[in-house]
């Protein structure tokens, strides 16, 4: 069987759009079993890796960073997997590999595997037992809208005050309706974070996203709507922009920042100041190939969580060497300033508007890697609140998807092996014994209204804008 080498001084071919784990499977498996010595008890708990070859995919998005650095790092390896990473076309054909086995595990939009799970789109059982990242999405417009909303924003020693709200989009978009022009917004996937978090905060400002109907056969999101969004895959999201095609979006990074430097348009607001702390990216499996593969899974994760403490270790040290790293074609392909805007702890609004984010990606503090259900079940929420899911359901139905889908005890498994081995503490985890994957009520949102995980009807009845209780899209 031929493997390509990638030698071990880091070095690659520009052109590769594969990135292939290493084949040097003798001495690997020397260091291994050195390793095994050392720490037998984890290793037998969790046992050899069913599978040593494995095929990942992923998004060009800064955001995929664990995956990367567990590659180049060589933590996959220490797992005794060999690993190729492959970038995808877009969050669907991303999907569709996963569940049909071309990919191993993804790089995916938290919501997918609720999506899938629960039948919104392409249906199938997707699992996920580790959190790729908190923060790290904006909401960018054009020069032109920036231009007419700057008038609604105040202002501070000639600087606009963040975070900006949406009640200063609201005019213009007024002024759209006036002149009998949609106005148009772009976000990555119908069950994506960016969705979620540029309806959010369109309705905070008083403009309604539309709604999906599903159960009347209609997918398009914008029923009833003052903002027509759509689905425009990242790396496209400012060239569409540019063209006239959509008039603001919601994406990662690095192409909010792309747009300042392109000098096509300005970040109005990040997911930051949206919702502080948001769960973002996880990393995906079908639920069958984690059946079929129980120690790999595991062997996986604990690598991706190694790869996440080195991103975010000694108060961001190491984001340089990152942002160096995915800046290669095969990674994210972005020019190194524009991505090192946003991973070493800035961001650009306006040009030369660069103010400090250092939360802006987090990987690993905070607990960002746990999966915890209510996270799954905030976007479980929102699917709800704009029709995704067409019917009311019980407080007990969301909390029981979440725990399918959110599986924190393979994530313990991996965590626990990790500790045995010396290579992560356990205080750097939440007590296993005690967690019961909730958040405490989460009050940091743009319009001030508190999420409680526990209580999603609840929380639901909170907003003047969505549906609620029995509500149904007529």
């Amino acid at each position: 069987m031929q493997h390509d080498v990638k030698h071990s001084n880091g070095k690659s071919n520009p052109q590769q759009t594969l990135i292939k784990g290493s084949f040097i499977k003798k001495v690997v498996v020397m260091l291994a079993s050195a390793a095994m010595v050392m720490s037998a008890t984890a290793y037998a708990e969790i046992g050899e890796p069913e599978k040593e070859d494995l095929k990942f995919g992923f998004i060009k998005l800064t955001d995929m960073a664990p995956l990367a650095i567990a590659y180049e790092k060589g933590y996959f390896e220490d797992e005794g997997l060999y690993v190729t990473l492959e970038a995808q076309a877009n969050w669907k054909v991303l999907l569709d590999r996963v569940i049909d086995g071309e990919l191993d595990g993804a790089h995916m939009l938290a919501g997918q595997p609720l999506g899938a799970t629960i039948g919104f789109g392409t249906q199938d059982h997707i699992i996920t037992a580790f959190s790729m990242d908190l923060n790290g999405n904006a909401i960018t417009v054009s020069n032109d809208v920036w231009a007419e909303m700057k008038k609604h924003v105040p202002h501070k020693n000639g600087k606009p005050v963040h975070p900006i709200k949406a009640d200063a989009l609201k005019p213009v978009i007024e002024d759209y309706k006036d002149a009998g022009k949609p106005f148009k917004m772009g976000m990555v996937f119908p069950v994506s974070t960016h969705n979620y978090e540029l309806r959010y905060w369109l309705a905070a400002g008083g403009i309604n996203p539309g709604f999906y109907a599903p159960h009347k056969g209609d997918t398009s999101g914008q029923i009833d709507a003052d903002a027509l969004l759509s689905v425009t895959p990242p790396p496209q999201m400012p060239a569409t922009m540019e063209a006239g095609t959509i008039d603001g979006y919601c994406v990662g990074e690095p192409w909010n920042q792309q747009a300042v430097f392109k000098g096509i348009g300005v970040p109005v607001i990040t997911d930051y100041e949206i919702w502080k702390n948001n769960p973002e990216k996880v990393f995906g499996v079908s639920n069958k190939w984690a059946e079929k593969y129980p120690n790999t899974h595991i062997r996986v994760v604990k690598a991706m969580i190694r790869a996440a403490k080195w991103l975010d270790e000694n108060n961001n040290a190491n984001r340089p060497e990152a942002v160096k790293i995915l800046s290669k074609s095969q990674y994210v392909g972005a020019d190194y300033d524009v991505i090192a805007n946003s991973m070493t702890g800035t961001f650009e609004y306006e040009t030369g508007d660069k103010r400090s984010v250092p939360d802006f990606n987090v990987f690993f503090r905070y607990n960002a890697t746990y999966p915890y259900y209510s996270d799954a079940i905030w976007y479980l929420t929102q699917m709800r609140r704009w029709g995704q899911i067409s019917e009311h359901k019980s407080d007990r139905w969301y909390i029981g998807i979440a725990k399918k889908v959110y599986r924190s005890d393979i994530y313990a498994a991996a965590a626990k092996a990790l500790i045995a081995e010396g290579h992560v503490k356990a205080s750097e985890f939440p007590d296993f014994d005690k967690e019961e994957g909730f958040r405490a009520p989460q009050t940091d949102f743009i319009d001030g209204i508190t999420y409680d995980g526990r209580k999603p009807n609840d929380y639901l009845t909170q907003f003047p804008i969505g549906l609620k209780g029995t509500d149904i899209v007529k």
